[in-house]
């Protein structure tokens, strides 16, 4: 079963999630040769404050 985990900052629309959902699960089976039905998509809104990179989280910009 693949599965996806898009941990982003918050901010995007439903209907965006909606359209990655549909064109990342149709992109998944065409390559993969898997169904539909066996795709997972989770999305993780992260606050700035709680996402660091390089020594510094992302709210200290």
């Amino acid at each position: 079963m693949p599965f996806v985990r898009i941990d982003w900052f918050p901010g995007r629309t439903v209907e965006q999630k909606r359209e990655l959902v549909e064109v990342l699960t149709r992109e998944i089976c065409r390559i993969g040769k898997c169904d539909p039905d066996s795709v997972g998509i989770i999305f993780t809104d992260v606050d700035k404050e709680d996402w660091g990179r390089a020594g510094k989280l992302f709210a200290d910009g």
